[in-house]
């Protein structure tokens, strides 16, 4: 969507250059997603540090010099420390916290502060599973709408103030992932299910959309004679004009889930109506390929 509304809006319409761009784009919400495992990594790094440094005070108290160790010695942040995969894709990506220690610290102090850090540090459950749902609470709470995080994030990457409502669901299931004998081998979530074919998919997707746009654009024209195209929302009119193509053209896809899915997406990303209109207008049009035997779909039920 995001690639085809810069298409859409250019003035050379350079379809090769748009699939480039649209591909790194993809890659690098990958980055991200490394990006928020690494910052877990770097919470602990950072409270060893501090530990440390409270040992060399000019009066360290009793707590500094016997500090309670459970946060850094959490049984799942030394295995995702471990993990190999984790330790590559930060090495090839390039991704580090190092120059990051004041931001890091100040959402350690904030996590410190919290009834559910006090909790988990005072309890005596010193269980694999407790470690780990404790990491995934800290996560969910503190970490995953930071929103100082998430302006670092956005300066680093237009598109990943959208991106982060992606990755976090990722991040959540692969902490879930991790189990008490898991080896440093364990994969991590990966980009594509199926890379091969989610590539193609989304190829032919920007491709057709694209190529289609005419074709596309009088059907929604005909189902809006009371408006003129051009007055429409532009991503209200984008949005239809990728359903439909994926309605005619790729027939192994529901219909149900391809309304369904530009339904949701134009909830984020249109107007509060938009919903409601571009889910009128696709009904209609849904009902005329019917009618002329357009949805040439490939299996039971996919009509629906």
């Amino acid at each position: 969507m995001q690639a085809l509304y810069g298409f859409f809006q250019s003035e050379n319409k350079d379809l090769a250059k748009t699939e480039r761009e649209m591909f790194t784009g993809i890659d690098k919400i990958y980055d991200l997603y490394i990006y928020q495992l690494a910052f877990l990594l770097e919470l602990k790094h950072v409270a060893g540090v501090l530990i440390e440094e409270a040992k060399t005070k000019h009066l360290p108290s009793k707590e500094d010099l016997n500090p309670n160790l459970k946060f850094i010695e959490n049984k799942f942040l030394i295995q995702l420390e471990e993990n190999i995969h984790l330790k590559r894709e930060m090495n090839n990506r390039k991704i580090s916290w190092n120059n990051e220690f004041e931001l890091v610290k100040k959402v350690l102090n904030t996590i410190k502060a919290s009834e559910i850090y006090g909790k988990y540090m005072n309890v005596s459950d010193d269980s694999y599973k407790t470690d780990r749902n404790f990491i995934i609470e800290i996560f969910k709470e503190f970490i995953a709408d930071y929103e100082v995080l998430n302006h670092l994030y956005e300066e680093k990457n237009l598109h990943w103030g959208d991106d982060i409502y992606i990755v976090n669901p990722t991040v959540v299931k692969t902490i879930e992932s991790f189990k008490e004998d898991s080896t440093p081998d364990l994969h991590l979530s990966v980009l594509y299910k199926d890379r091969e074919e989610d590539m193609e998919f989304v190829k032919d997707l920007l491709r057709q959309t694209a190529i289609r746009n005419d074709e596309t654009e009088k059907l929604i024209g005909d189902k809006t004679k009371n408006w003129e195209v051009e007055r429409i929302a532009m991503m209200d009119v984008l949005l239809m004009k990728m359903a439909i193509t994926e309605m005619l053209h790729f027939s192994s896809i529901p219909v149900k889930v391809t309304l369904n899915e530009y339904i949701e997406i134009s909830k984020m990303y249109s107007t509060p109506k938009s919903k409601i209109f571009i889910n009128g207008i696709l009904d209609k049009l849904v009902a005329d390929f019917k009618s002329g035997n357009m949805l040439n779909k490939m299996g039971r039920g996919l009509m629906e």
